[in-house]
């Protein structure tokens, strides 16, 4: 039996373990033939860009929901190494184990081991601060909060500082005073906005800026650029400038890499960490490897490179489950071309901004981008739920959306 081995299952990975199904079926080829087996280190698929919201009710789905109806198999581990001379891989089975690694092999390897937060050595980091990074740590966050509304009313009760002011930090601040509300943290609350650029939003470019600050300061979040944490306890976060803010939450927004394993690899990387990747997915200078989603980078459009965002990582997928499987049976592929860009940002109670293009030309803001912004992260990002074979497979077509729909 041939294996294709599905490392990740997260935008990318679910995307392209299903997209690989569905090429197996069009090509006839019977599922005692070719394995298609998926790698994660949790039992679900994330909606990870919802992770900052209010409600993460829904934000976790099985991946036996997912996988099981169309013969996907998956099991539960952390990649250890991968040998791409000997085609295997070593996986520590379980979410807490410390067994000698399984060694899998495989036929084909795609990698979609995705990204994850930088934390760089600052004192205090790792054992005063939340991230929105997974969804094990937004939770955490959300209890976090849960247990300050039982707790005497202080100034570090409340005040909230989060780190970085890109899409997430920003995110995350503007939905901040929902979660608070939620949360019962009541009283004279504080949201400080810190980051070192000297503008909130420094990638996102001048067209958005003006909106996003319109949106922080009718929502009250005050803003500290141009300066740095240094030192963080259980009291509070130290600045470069040398203010302190008393506070009990600290929430790490700044920075995105490649996972580490990508590393590990003897391959062109960018300086994100993200392997090289060609239009149909395959890994440069690694044989019989595709990758997709974040831990890749790839021209899209002969002069962009895809960004860590679901936006790109679902269609990478996609394209790499289709164009595995036809590789392993010597099929054409596919190249991947995507010749629209948008950005959609929440900006919690105040509404959303939608820019277009990718000098980020503002199409439409407040309320009717707010529609926009539920609609993709309750529907459009989400696979069909109900357990049906032919919606599973259909929706992982190696083709295109349109751009999400402007509301009125």
């Amino acid at each position: 039996m041939a294996r294709i081995l599905v490392l990740g299952a997260g935008f990318a990975g679910l995307w392209a373990a299903i997209g690989a199904a569905r090429k197996l079926r069009e090509l006839g080829q019977p599922s005692a033939d070719v394995e298609i087996l998926v790698v994660d280190r949790n039992p679900y698929h994330n909606i990870r860009v919802r992770n900052y919201e209010i409600d993460l009710s829904e934000a976790a789905i099985p991946l036996a929901e997912l996988l099981d109806p169309i013969g996907v198999k998956h099991v539960i581990g952390e990649v250890q190494g991968i040998d791409i001379a000997k085609q295997q891989v070593a996986v520590a089975m379980g979410q807490a184990t410390r067994q000698e690694p399984q060694t899998f092999d495989y036929d084909r390897l795609v990698l979609t081991l995705g990204s994850e937060l930088v934390r760089p050595p600052i004192p205090g980091l790792a054992d005063h601060s939340f991230d929105v990074d997974t969804y094990a740590s937004a939770r955490r966050l959300d209890a976090h909060l849960a247990a300050l509304g039982d707790q005497p009313a202080s100034e570090e009760r409340l005040t909230v500082v989060i780190v970085g002011a890109g899409f997430t930090g920003i995110e995350v601040a503007t939905e901040m005073p929902a979660k608070l509300d939620r949360a019962r943290v009541m009283g004279d609350r504080r949201i400080v906005l810190v980051d070192p650029s000297p503008v909130v939003g420094a990638t996102i470019g001048p067209n958005a800026r003006p909106v996003i600050d319109e949106a922080l300061k009718a929502l009250g979040i005050e803003t500290r650029l141009q300066v740095s944490v240094t030192s963080l306890d259980a009291g509070g976060v130290r600045l470069s400038s040398g203010e302190f803010i008393p506070t009990m939450t600290v929430v790490w927004c700044t920075g995105m890499r490649a996972s580490p394993l990508a590393a590990t690899l003897r391959a062109e990387r960018d300086r994100y960490g993200r392997l090289m990747v060609d239009h149909f997915m395959r890994a440069t200078e690694l044989t019989n490897v595709f990758a997709a989603g974040d831990v890749a980078s790839v021209v899209v459009d002969g002069v962009h490179s895809t960004v860590m965002s679901c936006q790109f990582a679902r269609p990478m997928g996609r394209f790499a489950g289709h164009n595995v499987v036809a590789d392993l049976f010597g099929q054409p592929m596919l190249p991947l071309h995507i010749d629209w860009y948008v950005t959609v940002l929440d900006l919690g109670s105040w509404g959303a901004l939608y820019t277009v293009g990718w000098d980020r030309q503002v199409r439409t803001t407040g309320a009717s981008a707010k529609q926009t912004k539920q609609t993709i992260n309750h529907e459009r990002i989400y696979p069909p739920r109900g357990g049906k074979p032919e919606d599973l497979l259909a929706s992982a077509a190696p083709i295109l959306q349109a751009p999400p729909a402007v509301r009125a």
